[in-house]
Order: structure tokens, then sequence, then C-alpha cells
């Protein structure tokens, strides 16, 4: 009988599956859950992108796009960076379309790190960076923000954990699941500890449009940093197009043209269907953006109050459709206080461990469901809070 523990890869076996997942796995098999669990937008994608992509299929525009994406999608992609984050980049050699953000950040980190080389990665963050790292045989070394600093990224601490094996620090900001967001001010300061080193900056900025109080800032537009920033952004979150699977990235020419050569091998080229509505998307759909972007700001302070008034301090966030109580009170573990609320109250929310060890004694929470349905959670959540005494536990 085969011994599939020699054939699989060590680094794959080692692999945790994701927090996210078990307990969306978990409600998807109770009748009657809430899920507050995943990141996935409850509105529709804008009817003029819907119609646009229909309109190609009739067409019969299906066949492969160039394997850096439909030229007038670059183009559109580079207009949006000029319009948003003020940088330049060319459509012909500077810009990728990929399959969703996460090919993007894989791409990325696949084309720079080899085995023993070190990558700094913000934390609490989203599940993918540390895996794909430990695949390419590279080092995940974790920087672990603070709730007293605003979960935002210190200089100090990016100065404190650089070596001469640093190839990479991964910017996941606006943050999931923390909804941190770094401003100017913030960005200037890490880009002085890094403009004299041999770093890259894979900033993901998939929440960029989901920015409250203020406009995103990214840190490729700090002094000297464009040459060494990997941006990383799609089309999923902001436009309601989670199932279209598109992304994309810019960047210096050196390092895109190795990126494009893993995409060719490895994919071909981004979904012809999707590309052809990202440029309706990008031209025409940008009050759609910010319709959305209201509602979840309605949310984002509907939500934050209701956690204080039950008890469960929760930072107000600046970014991206998450919120990250402390439940640090209730005496519970993270994974215990999510594993008995799912099973007694039936609400589904992902434990902040599963985000990093600095997120043990928070509960990720997404705000990217109707007002309703947060109501109907949040009254669940206080009945479970009373009915375990878990307030009065400290």
């Amino acid at each position: 009988m085969i011994n599939y523990d020699k054939i699989l890869s060590k680094a794959a076996m080692d692999m945790k599956p994701s927090g996210i997942r078990k307990f969306f796995d978990i409600a998807q098999n109770l009748e009657g859950v809430i899920s507050l669990g995943v990141g996935e937008p409850d509105f529709k994608t804008p009817w003029r992108i819907r119609k646009a992509a229909i309109s190609t299929l009739e067409k019969g525009k299906t066949i492969y796009t160039a394997n850096s994406g439909l030229l007038e999608l670059r183009q559109q992609i580079a207009k949006y960076f000029e319009d948003t984050i003020k940088t330049s980049y060319c459509p012909e050699n500077e810009i990728l379309v990929t399959v969703g953000g996460s090919e993007a950040i894989d791409l990325a980190i696949r084309a720079i790190v080899e085995p023993g080389d070190e990558v700094l990665i913000v934390e609490p963050c989203f599940v993918c960076y540390s895996p794909i790292v430990a695949l390419c045989g590279g080092v995940p070394v974790s920087i672990e923000t603070k709730v007293e600093n605003q979960f935002k990224l210190t200089a100090d601490e990016v100065k404190a954990k650089i070596t001469d094996k640093t190839k990479i620090l991964i910017l996941p900001f606006p943050n999931n699941p923390t909804g941190a967001v770094m401003r100017k001010e913030d960005l200037d300061e890490i880009a002085k500890v890094l403009k004299d080193k041999d770093i890259i900056v894979v900033s993901d900025e998939i929440y960029s449009e989901l920015t409250y109080g203020g406009k995103h800032y990214s840190i490729a537009q700090c002094d000297g940093m464009k040459e060494r920033t990997i941006v990383i952004n799609g089309f999923s979150k902001s436009f309601a197009m989670t199932g279209w699977r598109l992304g994309f990235m810019a960047g210096p020419e050196e390092i895109l043209e190795h990126v494009l050569k893993i995409h060719q091998y490895a994919i071909m080229c981004s979904p012809t269907t999707s590309q052809y509505a990202a440029v309706e998307a990008l031209k025409h759909c940008h009050n759609d953006v910010e319709k959305m972007v209201s509602e979840y700001n309605m949310r984002r302070r509907y939500i934050v109050d209701a956690f204080n008034k039950l008890g469960l301090t929760c930072f107000s966030p600046e970014g991206a459709f998450y919120v990250f109580p402390s439940i640090k009170v209730t005496g519970l573990s993270s994974k215990e206080f999510c594993e008995k609320l799912v099973l007694e109250k039936k609400v589904a929310v992902v434990p902040g461990d599963a985000f990093g060890k600095c997120g043990e004694g928070f509960i990720r929470v997404s705000y990217a469901y109707s007002l309703n349905h947060l109501k109907e959670a949040l009254k669940r959540i206080g009945e479970f809070l009373d009915e375990n005494n878990l307030i009065n536990n400290v």
C-alpha cells in the first residue's frame, strides 16, 4: 500500500487549514445559523458590470486574453492608480491582471522568496501569507500589532525585526481582520526605515476603497518607495465581485517580468469575461462603490457601538468591513468563545487567533451583511453572554 507521507510535500502537510473556513463550514452544516464569518459583500455586483459580462458572452468574446490581461483593462487600472494613489504605472509592463488578489499575493512571494529568506508579516492579518512563504521555503517573521496602537504598524517594530535575511515586508492595510488603516504620516516613518534597504514591500490594498474618515494612502506614494513596492488590489471587495476572481498588481518592471512568467505557466490568463466586466466597473461604476461604502460605514458605526454596549470592548476600525472586538473579559479563549456561540446561539464568527497568535482574545466579525442580519446576530450574542454569565467572569 502506498505511503502518502513519503509522497506529499512536508510543507503542504505542515500547513494548517484556514481558521476562517472551519467556522464557515460549521455554519453551513447547522440550520438557522447567522454567519458573520466570511468577507463576502451582501450587495449584488452592480448591474452595469453584469450587463457588460452578458454582452461579451453573447458576442462570443470568450478566447484567451494576453497573459498580463486585456490592454484596455490594464490602461484603466493605470488610470485608477493615477486617480487614487497618484502613482503612475505603465500598462504594458508594470501592471498584471490576476485571478483575484490571492493569486497576486502568491505570485509576488514566489517570484522573490528563496529558501531561508525572511518575510516580515504584520499580524493580525489575512491567513494566506505565512503558508505561501513556507511553501517557498521562506521563514515567516511575525510583527505583532497592538490594539493600544490602533493595530497600526510602527517604524520601530519594523526596524526591530529586520535582519540581513529579510526580503519582503507584507503590509496588509486596510487590515483584515482589525480594520486598521495606515495614514500618510504612519507610512512615511516606515518608508524612512526601508529606503536604503534591499527589501520589497508587498502592499495588499484590496480594501483600499473601504476607507472611512479620509482617503486611502499607499506606501508606494512615499518618497523613494514606488521602486521597492508591489501594490496588490482587486475587484472582489470594492465592486462586490468576489466570484468573478479578478485582481491586479503593479510594481517595478524588473520584478513583474518574472512574476508574469510564473503567471503564464500556472494560469495563462485571468477569466476573459471578468476582465471585460472589470473595464466597465472602472469606467462607470464608482458611484455604486460610493453607495456601498456609505452603507458599510453606517453598519460599522452601529456594530462598534453595539459590541461596546454588550461589554465587549471594540476598537473602531477605519477600513475594510470587519470589527475585532475583545472577548478577554469572558475568560474564554477565542476558539472556545466561537465554538460555544455557534453551537448554542447559532451565530458564526471567526476566532482572532486564526489571524496570528496576537489575535488571541479577539474575534473577527464581518459587517458585510444587512442591518437586520447584524441586529439579530448581536441580539443572540447578548443572550449568549447573559445566559453564560460571561461578562461577570473577570
